[in-house]
């Protein structure tokens, strides 16, 4: 079996060919950000001699261990600050000039890695020719914690160090993708979760123009970015638990002390009066507005966008979440007033009620807080992007066999189907299996593939997929038989109407 190198800017670099892929992993984009660069935004990476060995993945960002490995081939791995790496996936690294599909990892922008097992590159670049690279970035308190109110200049940075690591390393794929077959002018970018949501920011950032030609953001859209109050006050709950005054304890705290009160803010979030503590913030050359803002004065024109949401996004978090065993119309009431306010939470729950009469307080719940965090923000991404440039809807509504399919189309269930990996182990549980899963996993890779070649996701294995007007709202449902449905739950959708 013959081993690929290639010559990137920094060095000369060999993987492995498996499976008709060349694999390239550990690649750095940046810097090591350790000591004094720890919450500084990334710098290049340093040269090395030799051949660096890119057969092993490097260290995932360091995180705290919640639930990345809750689904099957989430697990991350090794953790360490030595973390702004990423990983090519090729079917040769010539001259081929291949469309190229960047993955930005999800996990509440405090968990994950790009060398998560599920994000494995190789049926992806096998099924569509193309080059997939999956990335790192700075998560939690070292990428995403704005502390320039305390510190200033010298932290100026600060708050989104993990977008300036993502700008990075589509900065190190405009010049060297070329290298491994790829096509520096034909890159996609795709996420799922914090990954869709950091794609809705990108849309949003003048500083990460004329990076990428088309975008996926899935189940995440342009509604997650602290305004500076906001994020002040996660910094001062922070640095209260980290007991930090000087920029020096900060650069030299042991990381465990950092993690630490990383997850005091984690659990407090309700107190602080957010859903997540650490996400981007508006305020620097990075975010200079919030994005939903930017995308619709047109700072991503001409970007052509599939977006779209599993339907059932929350029953994931919902069957973790030990308070809700015992759930009534009064924890719904209570539950609306906690999102939206007493004086809307009453019409909000009744037209939950009214939408689907027969479910529980349990299930109307489940699909309010689907709509409140992930339907709403990408119907109004869509809206505004669909005046600057072609934007495709959908829905993924293929239900989850797990639990007795208690959990329907739960947040994360395409992550297997968009990969191609219904293969991996404890996929057939969470995912399913059978002519009908695998039938749909190629109509969905399929889909992801059409788009990253032409910006068009329509194919003959689906049916006719309009782009998106926001009068209509045509959206492709990937199902056991896929469908397009006209303003699917429309009522529920304009219910939320002037409510953030």
């Amino acid at each position: 079996m013959r081993t690929p190198q290639v010559e990137v800017s920094t060095g000369r670099l060999f993987g492995r060919r498996e499976d008709g892929v060349d694999a390239f992993l550990g690649i750095p984009y940046a810097a090591p950000p350790t000591g004094e660069r720890r919450f500084l935004a990334p710098q290049p990476a340093l040269p090395w001699g030799g051949v660096l060995d890119a057969t092993l993945h490097c260290a995932a960002p360091p995180q705290n261990a919640l639930d990345a490995g809750a689904l099957p081939g989430m697990e991350v791995g090794e953790q360490g600050e030595d973390c702004l790496t990423l990983n090519v996936f090729t079917p040769s690294a010539d001259a081929g000039k291949r469309p190229v599909m960047v993955w930005i990892h999800g996990g509440a922008f405090v968990i994950g890695a790009g060398s998560q097992a599920i994000y494995d590159g190789r049926p992806l670049a096998r099924a569509g020719d193309v080059v997939v690279v999956t990335i790192n970035y700075r998560l939690g308190a070292l990428g995403f914690l704005d502390l320039a109110p305390r510190f200033g200049d010298v932290a100026s940075t600060s708050g989104n160090l993990g977008l300036r690591d993502q700008i990075a390393a589509l900065d190190w794929v405009q010049e060297n993708i070329a290298r491994f077959g790829g096509d520096p002018d034909q890159v996609t970018i795709f996420g799922e979760s914090a990954g869709g949501m950091s794609i809705g920011s990108l849309l949003g950032s003048p500083a990460a123009r004329g990076r990428f030609r088309r975008a996926i953001p899935q189940s995440g859209a342009a509604h997650n970015a602290h305004d500076p109050d906001t994020a002040a006050r996660v910094l001062d709950y922070f640095l209260e638990s980290i007991d930090a005054t000087e920029w020096s304890d900060l650069c030299t705290a042991p990381l465990a002390r950092i993690l630490d009160a990383q997850l005091r803010c984690m659990l407090r979030a309700a107190d602080l009066g957010v859903l997540l503590p650490f996400q981007p913030v508006v305020g620097d050359d990075v975010l200079p507005e919030p994005p939903l803002d930017a995308v619709r004065a047109g700072n991503a024109a001409g970007v052509p966008v599939l977006i779209g949401t599993t339907r059932n996004e929350w029953s994931l978090f919902a069957f973790m979440d030990s308070d809700l065993t015992a759930f009534d119309d009064a924890e719904l009431h209570a539950r609306a007033v906690a999102r939206v306010g007493e004086a809307h939470a009453g019409r909000v729950a009744e037209s939950y009620r009214k939408q689907a009469p027969v479910a529980s307080p349990m299930q109307h719940f489940i699909s309010l807080e689907t709509d409140h965090v992930f339907r709403v923000p990408a119907a109004r991404l869509a809206d505004a992007q669909s005046s600057h440039a072609p934007v495709f809807v959908y829905e993924f509504a293929w239900a989850s066999p797990a639990l007795a399919g208690a959990l329907g189309a739960c947040h994360a269930l395409e992550l297997p189907f968009v990969f191609g990996a219904l293969d991996k182990p404890g996929m057939a549980e969470f995912a399913g299996d059978g002519e009908d899963a695998r039938a749909l996993c190629e109509n969905v890779m399929s889909a992801w593939l059409a788009f990253a070649r032409d910006g068009d996701p329509s194919h003959s294995g689906l049916p006719g997929w309009p782009q998106h007007d926001p009068a209509a709202r045509p959206t492709l449902v990937l199902d056991r038989e896929s469908r397009l449905e006209l303003a699917p739950r429309s009522a529920t959708l304009k219910v939320w109407d002037g409510l953030r």
